[in-house]
């Protein structure tokens, strides 16, 4: 008994579905991979430290994704104040100050066209760094600014 026309044999069923299978294994793979990194183009950064603290300031044209940054004070366990200011023109940024345990300390979210700002006491970790998370999503000619006081 032959296949019936117009359908093809088991064989390239299965080749198309491993092909299928395949090719969406790779797409969620590189989509998780993708997930925990953060594109930014155009990135522009300088860093100012000194014995009571200091800034990193950030600015950009584009930026995708989520990455955990930190600025090294080299003074385990200390409080700090920390005053965080964003702005975009379109998109969304955040950035969430992290106290040692990972735990939020607070979050600072853009708002399209305005800058916004927002403070609040943060410990450094065990190795003296501020650690903040930057996540944006669409962000397009932003800027972040974080500030630490000793």
């Amino acid at each position: 008994m032959g296949q019936p026309s117009g359908l093809p044999h088991r064989e390239t069923w299965r080749s198309l579905l491993t092909g299928r299978t395949f090719l969406r294994g790779l797409l969620l793979a590189t989509i998780l991979l993708l997930a925990g990194c953060l594109q930014i183009s155009g990135e522009t950064t300088t860093i100012d430290l000194g014995p009571d603290g200091g800034n990193v300031s950030t600015s950009f044209v584009g930026a995708e994704g989520s990455e955990e940054r930190a600025l090294a004070l080299d003074r385990p366990g200390v409080a700090a104040q920390v005053i965080v200011m964003v702005e975009v023109r379109s998109g969304d940024l955040e950035v969430s100050l992290l106290q040692p345990d990972g735990a939020v300390a607070f979050v600072t979210a853009s708002r399209p066209g305005a800058q916004v700002t927002r403070s609040g006491v943060v410990r450094a970790d065990a190795a003296g760094r501020i650690r903040y998370r930057v996540s944006a999503r669409g962000a397009r000619d932003g800027a972040f600014q974080v500030f630490v006081q000793i």
